[in-house]
């Protein structure tokens, strides 16, 4: 099986909600997981830019890097033009201050992007790995009120 390497950037976005903060999460595989934003690195593209520009697609928010996050890494197989491909795939994360935008105006590439309390967001994530992120994400907001 051929593999294949990604590198890709996403964020954590938020503001301040009624009873806290508010994180934005997308929707997809057909409604089924709740996840961050994210994706692929374009050519000559820093990560922070890269996790900018991805967030604003996925969900239709902008804002402005607070921070770095961690990265995490994972494996998963795809299909390509009928054959398995493995991709071992590494995304660094950032916070993000929201500054304008609207969910509404989020891309084909996800169902859905709502807002949510950072609590209940936690709960909803889909895979570990960014429930781990979004903590983290909690401590430094948390930090800097």
């Amino acid at each position: 099986m051929r593999t294949r390497v990604e590198i890709s950037a996403g964020g954590v976005i938020y503001r301040d909600g009624d009873h806290g903060p508010d994180v934005c999460l997308i929707q997809t595989q057909e409604r089924k997981a709740w996840q961050l934003p994210k994706g692929i690195i374009e050519q000559g593209e820093e990560t922070a830019q890269a996790a900018l520009r991805e967030v604003s697609e996925e969900t239709g928010l902008s804002g402005e890097v607070v921070r770095s996050l961690d990265k995490i890494e994972y494996w998963y197989v795809w299909k390509e033009n009928g054959d398995a491909v493995r991709v071992h795939k590494w995304v660094y994360f950032y916070l993000i201050r929201f500054t304008s935008g609207d969910t509404e105006d989020h891309d084909d590439e996800v169902d859905d992007a709502v807002w949510k309390p950072i609590d209940e967001a936690a709960k909803l994530l889909s895979f570990e790995s960014e429930q781990d992120i979004l903590r983290q994400a909690a401590e430094a907001i948390a930090a800097g009120r």
